[in-house]
């Protein structure tokens, strides 16, 4: 029986021979088989990074985003046969990756990246309107200890770099040269009617919404937002999260999950 994860290993590194259990039904050379058949998985996966990580692949250029995507499906090969689910770790391996060191924001925009894909492919709910949410308010005792409850494919991003905005470059919106890269900016990613949105925020609301994605209770989010250096501004963060459909629902401390 042949060594599965020997044959993995030799799949992947082409420095290693065949495992000795491996032959071709036609009596072919195994080194020469295996070679074509690792060629053809390098390619589809690097084709899925591709598809995947668009602006990315162009910040680098097609030749450094081959070799950085060889050496990242080298070292984290897929463990899941859906193919949408490979490239969850690319950022970190970029941040990781010395050759990729002088694009600081090249991680935060394949993360961004990534989001938009996972949004896309997340469950859908129907939003909870600006009326509704007033009527749950209004039914709400103890409103510090309320919970707000997001849309599944809703997420934040919080960057120390313009990855908002080089991502937008990518679509049109506005000049990459122009982008002040060490600007810090943060972004809420959902997809909303089948289209993925990406909505610049202030840093304050980015707190807030990911307090909320974290389950904690409208009070405590508040607190999250604030911060030291700057007012939280409540009400047009709320506005914001109904405005784009993001919030679905409103629980009271003691609601049965």
């Amino acid at each position: 029986m042949i060594d599965q994860a020997a044959f993995a290993r030799a799949l992947l590194d082409p420095a290693l021979p065949p495992p000795a259990d491996v032959c071709a039904w036609n009596g072919s050379d195994p080194a020469t088989r295996l070679a074509v058949y690792r060629n053809n998985v390098m390619v589809s996966l690097l084709g899925v990074l591709a598809d995947s990580f668009p602006v990315t692949r162009t910040l680098v250029g097609e030749a450094f985003f081959q070799a950085m995507g060889r050496c990242f499906v080298r070292a984290s090969p897929p463990h899941s046969p859906v193919m949408a689910e490979y490239g969850a770790g690319f950022a970190d391996f970029i941040a990781r990756f010395e050759p990729a060191q002088g694009l600081p924001y090249l991680p935060d925009v394949a993360r961004l990246e990534w989001l938009r894909l996972t949004a896309l492919h997340a469950a859908d709910a129907p939003p909870l309107s600006g009326a509704g949410l007033a009527a749950r308010l209004a039914d709400t005792a103890d409103l510090a200890a309320a919970r707000l409850h997001l849309h599944p494919s809703f997420a934040v991003l919080h960057s120390s770099y313009a990855m908002v905005s080089v991502w937008a470059a990518h679509q049109g919106a506005g000049e990459l040269a122009a982008i002040d890269l060490d600007c810090a900016e943060t972004a809420w990613v959902l997809c909303r009617e089948l289209e993925v949105e990406v909505i610049p925020v202030e840093a304050a609301a980015g707190r807030f919404a990911a307090a909320l994605i974290d389950g904690q209770p409208l009070g405590a989010a508040v607190e999250a937002a604030g911060g030291a250096d700057c007012a939280f501004d409540l009400p047009a963060a709320l506005a914001g999260l109904i405005r784009c459909g993001a919030l679905i629902d409103l629980s009271h401390a003691g609601d049965t999950p």
